[in-house]
C-alpha cells in the first residue's frame, strides 16, 4: 500500500469508528468480584487507557505494577492511584520496550520480587511517529508496539502459567487497534526500510498484535496451560497518543473531541473487562471492542501466517529454540 493509501485509509478507518462511538451506546463496566491478592502488570499504565486500567485493577484490590519510560510521571501516577483507591500496592517499575536490554532487564527485576502474575496488559504503544529506529535497530512502531511486547510476554510466560489455575487462569491483554484491519504484514520488510508510511507501520504493528495473540493462544491451549490470550480495541480516544496526527485531524479532535471520542476512562472498559470479568473466564483467543467479542481482519487468522511472523519474531528478539513455546 502506498504512503498516500496508508494515509486515507488509515483516516476513513478512524472516522468510520468515529460514527460508530457516535451512534452506539457506551459501554458501562459491571461490578466486578474483588481481586485481592492477584498481581498485575500494564504497560504504559502512567497515563491515558492503561493509567486508567491500573485504577481500576487496584481498586478491585491488586498488586498492580506500572511498568514505562516515564520514571517521574509513573511515580507521580502510582502516588495518585494509592490515594484514589486507598490500595498501597500500587508501584512503578522502569520499561523501556524500545529495548531489548531494558525489558530484559524489568522481567529480572520483576521475578526477584518473588511475585505471582496474573494479568498482563500490553497496552504501551507510539502512533504515526516519523521513521526512526530504537536502539536495537527496530523500526519504531514495529519495535515498540510489537516486538517489544513480544518478547516481554515470552519472558513472563513462566510466571503467569505458574499462576494460572484451572478456575483462575492468568490472562493476558494485548491491545491493538481498528486500524489493523487495513494493516499489511510484508515479511520481507517487517522493518518497513524500503517503504515507509508512519500510517502503514502503525497499522502493521497493531496488526502484528492481533495475529501474535492469537498464535500465542492457540500454543498455550496446546500445552494445557492455564493462561489466556485476547485482544481489545479500546476504540478512538481523546489521549496525548495522537501528537504525531495531521494538522486537520488535530483541529477536528480538538472540535469534536467531547462528542466522538472516548475518555480514556471509557477506553479503558474493554479492557478492564477482558483483564477480570468472570465472563471470559478460560476463554482466549478472542477479539473485543465495546466489550463484544468481534471478528477481527480476515488476514488475522491465517495460521500459516501466525507461524511465521512468530518464527521471524523470535529470531529477532534473540529467544532460542528450547524457550520458544510449544515450538
Amino acid at each position: 500500500m502506498s504512503p498516500l493509501s496508508s494515509f486515507l485509509w488509515t483516516y476513513a478507518v478512524g472516522v468510520k469508528v468515529l460514527l460508530s462511538q457516535l451512534l452506539s451506546r457506551s459501554f458501562s463496566l459491571p461490578v466486578f468480584p474483588p481481586q485481592n491478592g492477584k498481581v498485575a502488570i500494564v504497560t504504559g499504565g502512567a497515563k491515558g487507557i492503561g493509567y486508567e486500567t491500573a485504577k481500576h485493577l487496584s481498586r478491585l484490590g491488586m498488586h498492580v505494577i506500572i511498568a514505562g519510560n516515564l520514571e517521574k510521571q509513573g511515580q507521580l501516577s502510582a502516588s495518585r492511584i494509592v490515594k484514589k483507591t486507598g490500595n498501597g500496592k500500587v508501584e512503578f517499575m522502569y520499561l523501556e520496550l524500545a529495548s531489548m536490554q531494558s525489558i530484559r532487564q524489568f522481567v529480572q527485576q520483576f521475578k526477584a520480587k518473588n511475585l505471582l502474575l496474573h494479568v498482563l496488559v500490553n497496552n504501551a504503544a507510539v502512533m504515526l511517529v516519523p521513521q526512526r529506529s530504537t536502539v536495537d535497530g527496530f523500526e519504531e512502531h514495529f519495535g515498540v508496539n510489537y516486538l517489544g511486547h513480544f518478547l516481554l510476554t515470552h519472558l513472563l510466560l513462566d510466571t503467569l502459567k505458574q499462576s494460572g489455575s484451572h478456575d483462575h487462569n492468568s490472562r493476558i491483554v494485548t491491545v491493538s487497534s481498528a486500524t489493523h484491519y487495513i494493516g499489511e504484514l510484508n515479511l520481507n520488510d517487517l522493518q518497513s526500510r524500503h517503504h515507509y508510511s508512519p500510517h502503514g507501520a502503525y497499522s502493521q504493528s497493531k496488526l502484528a498484535l492481533v495475529l501474535f495473540s492469537y498464535q500465542l493462544q492457540q500454543r498455550l491451549a496446546d500445552m494445557g496451560s492455564h493462561v489466556t490470550s485476547n485482544v481489545v480495541d479500546p476504540g478512538v480516544v481523546n489521549t496525548d497518543l495522537y501528537k504525531h496526527t495531521s494538522w486537520l485531524f488535530k483541529l477536528c479532535k480538538w472540535l469534536t473531541s467531547w462528542l466522538l471520542f472516548k475518555t480514556a476512562t471509557q477506553g479503558a472498559s474493554t479492557v478492564i473487562y477482558a483483564a477480570v470479568s468472570p465472563d471470559l473466564e478460560g476463554v482466549g483467543g478472542s477479539y473485543y471492542a465495546n466489550d463484544q467479542k468481534m471478528k477481527s481482519a480476515d488476514i488475522s487468522y491465517d495460521e500459516d501466517l501466525q507461524i511465521k511472523l512468530w518464527t521471524q519474531s523470535c529470531n529477532l528478539v534473540g529467544i532460542l529454540q528450547r524457550h520458544q513455546l510449544a515450538s
